[in-house]
């Protein structure tokens, strides 16, 4: 292909237009500052609600829980517009992940920022096989179809209660939500809503668990 030298240098005048805007638009990160960080080694449950401490597989975790909430509130925040949370999940049992039959599921987790949902998705631990093969929503809110564990970053944990003599029951996973936020305090809520009508000890059936969360406040410019 020919360019007549005029229609090149227009050309090439557009591309670096096109260049200087999109570096423009960057977002640059200009200062971050880690105002919470908790992985409960020291037994510590300063600013949670709900907070209960257990030892499971030699590493202290908060929970365990079956359809509740704990949440935990920090004050006093430096200025910021983002604001970037992290959380090590522990799913414990019987997950069941998107079935909608009101007997075994869905079985939906949660975290909200200040009320809102800023994940709302399932999780399954079951077997994966070509005639049974219960689907999960995560890593993508609900409802999408993912295979049990997928983007786990840890699979063969035993599990807690009801399967605790078998591996692949607990699956561990490190979830990082970014999202846009100025308040000076923010409460971070973790909650389920677990469904399982057919047993005597739900929360022995499935539950989940916390093994560390962070907050990280940032100025994006």
């Amino acid at each position: 292909m020919h360019f007549h030298k005029s229609g090149s240098l227009s050309f090439i005048s557009l591309i670096l237009s096109l260049t200087l805007a999109l570096v423009s638009c960057e977002d640059v990160l200009e200062s971050e500052q880690v105002v919470y960080s908790n992985d409960f080694s020291t037994l510590n449950l300063a600013n949670f609600e709900n907070g209960r401490l257990f030892i499971f597989q030699q590493d202290t975790l908060m929970g365990f829980y079956h359809n509740e909430e704990a949440s935990v509130t920090i004050h006093d925040l430096p200025g910021h517009n983002v604001m970037k949370v992290e959380v090590e999940l522990w799913i414990h049992d019987s997950w069941d992940g998107n079935p909608d039959d009101g007997i075994s599921g869905p079985d939906i987790w949660y975290m909200k920022v200040d009320g809102d949902d800023i994940i709302r998705t399932t999780f399954s631990n079951s077997p994966c096989e070509s005639l049974f093969c219960l689907k999960q929503s995560y890593p993508n809110d609900y409802f999408r179809q993912n295979d049990p564990r997928s983007g786990a970053v840890e699979t063969n944990i035993p599990g807690l209660c009801l399967f605790g003599a078998f591996p692949r029951y607990t699956t561990k996973y490190r979830i990082t939500k970014i999202i846009r936020h100025t308040a000076s305090s923010v409460k971070v809520t973790l909650g389920d809503e677990l469904v399982q009508t057919n047993t005597d000890d739900p929360a022995c059936d499935e539950s989940w668990s916390i093994g560390e969360i962070k907050i990280t406040t940032m100025v994006v410019i």
